[in-house]
């Protein structure tokens, strides 16, 4: 082992760093989101972290006359105080330059570099200073920079792949970041030469510093967010689950990345998002429909108001994170044992392709604004979805997006698409009260055939009443191949 320390070190700064980079996203979440303007600017900042670590690593090898190994031992020590800090950050810095600024981008970019680019920039110098010290004669430098290489990339695929499908959604990013410090504290002690009974105590004060830092940060974050009862990282997303207190009442939350998925109201139980009643409106068009699906459960508010409401009819939830429905049993009140409700842990677009069941009414809440899954948004999934409807059925989706002006682009590319692919499409605006240049929820009814409606029309005047039926689009149809919206 002693004899590989340098190829052991290189392996796991390439996992380290790639660990680095999907924590980024995980801590970066709930206050810039994780679109792919997002993802694009953390991957970006990382690789150009990386990029000016392997310049200057090089550099400081070359300086380095006497191959001294614990040069890159000072790298690592000083790489796990800078992770360290993580958590201390996004509570006193990112989470505040994130409430002093609309401009998600610039935050992501500042956010990035100063909170992961340092430690990233460290972990890159690894790969240069340790093919130095490899090289004493400049003969098999070729030979030994590609093997350096390999295994830098070897770990970073490693971490990757560890990091995604098994650390994360088991151990969440806070776990890992101390973890990571801890790794890394340990590298340095397994390089450094020469070791004697002072140095023993200054690692045991840098451990000590490690942990604390760790646990500072996790101090900050708890007092400044009391009122968050579960911060849970999935497979998918980072999750809080949250009390909201009004003057009126108290709600229960759920967030994913900056939007609030779902919430209740703490004292009745009922679904507190206005839009969700507009799902009601599949009984007013098709008085006789008794099987629904549903795409995207979240806190499964609606599901659970439809089995309340309509005890004679079933209904099928597709959401593709299976953390998302054990928070709905555990915090909201989900009845998994329901004979009328089947659970399906799949992502939407492939249920809705493989599928053999006919449906009166599919539900559609998929949706964050433009962060929207664009494979639930093209003409290609909506010819499913409409194959996968009996006839007189209807699809009901959520749309978050302005009603007209520059950011309307959302739902003039859907109406475009639904009309090209449903027998008609109705367009409803939530809020009344709301500009049609403001982002709100709008809900797009497409149907399948006629409509049966239902004669107690007074139950549902005022979500027919919000009906806007002079919308218009001139935005062509979206399609797997052509899709200017998605996540």
């Amino acid at each position: 082992m002693r004899k590989y320390k340098l190829e052991i070190t290189v392996f796991l700064s390439g996992a380290l760093t790639m660990m680095l980079e999907l924590i980024a996203a995980r801590i970066l979440s709930p206050y810039v989101g994780s679109s792919n303007l997002i993802w694009t600017t953390i991957i970006g900042i990382m690789l150009t972290s990386m990029s000016i670590g392997y310049w200057l690593g090089g550099k400081l090898a070359d300086r380095n006359k006497d191959n001294d190994i614990n040069v890159l031992s000072s790298y690592l020590l000083i790489s796990a105080i800078a992770t360290s800090f993580i958590p201390i950050l996004e509570t006193n810095f990112i989470e505040v330059l994130a409430q002093s600024t609309n401009n998600l981008i610039l935050v992501a970019i500042i956010c990035a570099t100063v909170t992961f680019g340092i430690p990233s920039f460290l972990l890159a110098t690894v790969s240069p200073i340790a093919v130095k010290i490899k090289n004493n004669s400049m003969d098999n430098v070729g030979t030994t920079s590609g093997k350096i290489s390999s295994l830098s990339t070897i770990g970073s695929i490693v971490g990757t792949f560890f990091s995604g499908f098994v650390l994360i959604p088991n151990l969440g990013v806070r776990n890992i970041i101390l973890g990571c410090s801890i790794l890394l504290w340990a590298l340095s002690i397994y390089l450094f030469n020469k070791k004697d009974k002072k140095y023993y105590l200054w690692v045991i004060i840098e451990l000590v510093i490690i942990i604390g830092l760790n646990l500072l940060g996790n101090y900050y974050f708890k007092s400044a967010h009391p009122e968050i009862i579960k911060d849970v990282d999935s497979e998918y997303s980072r999750i809080w689950v949250r009390q909201a207190q009004t003057e009126e009442t108290t709600y229960k939350t759920l967030q994913v990345d900056t939007g609030i998925e779902s919430y209740i109201n703490q004292e009745t139980g009922e679904m507190g998002a206005k839009y969700l009643y507009y799902y009601d409106l599949f009984e007013y068009y098709h008085k006789d429909a008794k099987d629904a699906l549903m795409i995207g459960g979240a806190a499964y508010t609606y599901p659970m108001h439809y089995l309340k409401k309509y005890e004679d009819k079933t209904i099928n939830v597709v959401e593709i994170d299976d953390t998302m429905t054990k928070i709905a049993e555990e915090e909201f009140g989900l009845d998994k044992e329901n004979p009328n409700l089947g659970l399906i842990t799949q992502d939407g677009r492939s249920y809705l392709n493989y599928t053999n069941k006919k449906y009166d009414t599919i539900f559609i809440d998929a949706f964050k604004g433009m962060n929207a899954p664009f494979e639930l948004t093209t003409y290609e999934a909506m010819k499913k979805a409409y194959a996968d409807l009996k006839d007189n059925g209807t699809v009901i989706t959520n749309i978050v997006s302005p009603l007209e002006g520059k950011d309307a682009d959302f739902i003039q590319y859907e109406y475009s698409t639904y009309k090209a692919v449903f027998d008609d499409v109705k367009v409803f605006k939530v809020n009344k009260d709301r500009q049609n240049s403001e982002t709100q929820n709008i809900i797009l009814i497409g149907f399948k055939g006629t409509t049966n409606i239902n004669e107690q029309k007074e139950a549902y005047i005022d979500l027919l009443n919000s009906e806007i039926k002079d919308f218009t689009s001139n935005k062509p149809i979206v399609t797997d191949d052509y899709a200017p919206i998605g996540d």
